[in-house]
């Protein structure tokens, strides 16, 4: 576990034992969407507004610049889809946690859909990646998320609860899945697993203060930090969210401190 724990220490910030991600994996799926066109110039914006990590595909690390490594810390994203496919859902891995160690990566994650057709394999995936990180000692930040026909609604309670255990069963270090919508909700998904939990930021939100509100309750509720993407990289003032979050993880201030520092 040693090489798991000091990759760990530079994800996770060492006096608070909190993390703010900023993923831009988000190339493969949607194409060069704004905010991630030109990656390196908002790469260096999440480096200097207090980011722990990013989170970018393979092909794209010797294109993100001296913030990585040196600022920020490299998770590598090993699974895809795209928005063109018939089932976006369906993720399948286009990396493998050997790729990271080469790359210089400090972590890799991968994504689990939870209730669709290809549930089976994309868990079958995440245990075989579990594996080989352990041996490596690779972090794994697990992504996922109830998503499918047999699910209702993405941030149900009880489903979000299984992803975030199943994340643990199958050998992740992190877990990464949705707010439920209330401190008491989310307290139940941050007891149901004993690896840290950190909330997805989702769609794009229509204002600051909801997405700073958000924070703040899941931190409230037990939360270890945020892995938030188009809400950060898509934002008009890119530093300044960052550093609002961060505030939030970080230093425990109210929305309405953070949006002011």
């Amino acid at each position: 576990m040693v090489g798991k724990e000091i990759r760990l220490r530079r994800i996770f910030d060492q006096k608070s034992g909190k993390t703010v991600i900023v993923p831009m994996d988000h190339g493969i799926s949607l194409g060069p969407v704004k905010g991630i066109a030109d990656i390196r110039s908002t790469i260096d914006k999440v480096a200097e507004g207090g980011a722990s990590a990013i989170v970018i595909h393979k092909g794209l690390v010797p294109f993100a610049g001296p913030s990585v490594g040196s600022r920020l810390s490299l998770i590598v994203h090993l699974s895809a889809s795209t928005s063109l496919s018939p089932d976006p859902n369906h993720k399948v891995l286009v990396a493998g946690a050997d790729d990271a160690v080469a790359l210089g990566a400090d972590g890799v994650s991968i994504h689990c859909n939870i209730g669709g057709d290809f549930e089976d394999e994309m868990v079958a995936d995440f245990g075989t990646v579990a594996d080989r990180c352990r041996e490596l000692g690779m972090p794994l930040l697990a992504m996922c998320y109830p998503r499918g026909k047999n699910v209702k609604s993405q941030f149900d309670t009880e489903a979000v609860k299984h992803c975030a255990r199943l994340a643990a069963e199958l050998g992740a270090d992190v877990v990464k899945t949705n707010y439920t919508g209330s401190v008491d909700s989310f307290k139940e998904v941050v007891r149901g697993t004993p690896i840290p939990v950190v909330i997805a930021g989702g769609p794009k939100l229509d204002s600051d203060q909801a997405l700073l509100t958000v924070i703040s309750d899941a931190m409230m509720a037990g939360a270890k930090g945020v892995s938030i993407g188009r809400n950060v990289f898509q934002h008009d003032d890119v530093v300044m969210i960052t550093r609002a979050i961060r505030g939030i993880v970080f230093e425990g201030m109210s929305p309405e401190e953070a949006y002011r520092r």
